[in-house]
């Protein structure tokens, strides 16, 4: 009877802080640099999201070791409903696997808010290589094993990952190089010290347009409505080839479930708006706006495809 009396104690004053949240400026950690693709889409959404819960939302920016510094410093403060995370793929899922001491474990550590939008990562060649097409790239990358570099967005980061994918599936073989973000690895392509990347479109795409580099194709299963003139690899060739980058609200585990519960509804409501919708498909984001019940399911779905991929791969932190 007591344990009874003292849930129902706990449950009444978990609702009453719910319901009298926020009560002061929630902060929105991003672990990758300002420009990144996380921290655009947090800084689009919060124009709305903030209006809605009353109380602005400060970003965070704390890039590092692949994004796992920022989400490691936000799996370990308070959960008192003021601290949220917005990562990606690598460090909530991927790096499970390829990181043997991860200080943090994203499924036990963190607890699932809204899967909040994707987007295609644009596969993308050095105007140097002399190449138009998927093709062109493929064969040029056969005939010159260890010749290129290729970059990515860290290690782990899907950005690493699909290229390695397409390693295994076309027997080819280049060097990776890691970078803080997708703004530098595009620089690297136009500079010439790499000599491709597959990366997310609101980096790439301006430099494709202004003829810096040569974009060939989008990493999801379908044509992007967002990047139409785009093939897919599949399209081009390349069957079973499927590297999305997704972007994700997290929270502290231990966050009442009543704040996580109305953080996800608003920022679905938010990812609906037409004003925002708007401005984050110029900006390449496909917005969706989860339950943290099927994000839950997604993020584990996400596991399960990519942990044999690692593996096979023999990726670890260096490569």
């Amino acid at each position: 009877m007591k344990r009874a009396v003292v849930f129902a104690i706990v449950a009444v004053a978990a609702a009453a802080h719910a319901q009298d949240w926020p009560q002061r400026p929630v902060r929105i950690v991003v672990p990758f640099a300002a420009g990144s693709s996380p921290d655009i889409l947090a800084r689009i959404v919060n124009d709305k999201l903030a209006a809605r819960i009353g109380q602005p939302l400060i970003v965070d920016n704390k890039p590092g070791a692949g994004g796992n510094t920022g989400t490691d410093q936000a799996s370990k403060s308070q959960p008192d409903g003021y601290t949220f995370l917005l990562s990606v793929n690598a460090p909530l899922v991927y790096n499970t696997v390829l990181y043997k001491n991860l200080p943090y474990d994203p499924f036990k550590d963190l607890v699932p808010v809204s899967l909040a939008a994707t987007t295609p990562n644009v596969c993308a060649v050095s105007n140097s290589m002399n190449v138009d097409s998927v093709k062109g790239w493929l064969a040029a990358m056969k005939q010159n094993p260890g010749k290129f570099n290729f970059a990515s967005t860290g290690n782990g980061s899907i950005s690493h990952l699909g290229v390695e994918l397409i390693k295994l599936k076309t027997s080819s073989f280049a060097v990776h190089i890691p970078y803080a973000s997708s703004g530098q690895a595009v620089t690297a392509i136009i500079q010439g010290d790499v000599q491709y990347a597959c990366l997310p479109p609101v980096t790439v795409m301006p430099q494709a347009k202004a003829g810096r580099l040569k974009a060939l194709a989008v990493t999801s299963a379908e044509r992007s409505a967002l990047l139409p003139e785009l093939p897919t690899l599949r399209e081009s060739g390349l069957p079973d080839i499927q590297a999305v980058p997704w972007f994700a609200y997290m929270a502290p585990k231990g966050t009442p479930p009543e704040v996580v519960q109305r953080m996800s509804r608003e920022i679905a409501a938010v990812l609906q708006d037409p004003e925002t919708k708007k401005r984050l498909q110029t900006a390449y984001f496909d917005p969706v706006g989860s339950t943290p019940e099927a994000l839950a399911k997604f993020m584990g779905e996400e596991l399960v495809r990519w942990k044999p991929v690692i593996q096979r791969a023999g990726l670890k932190p260096d490569n």
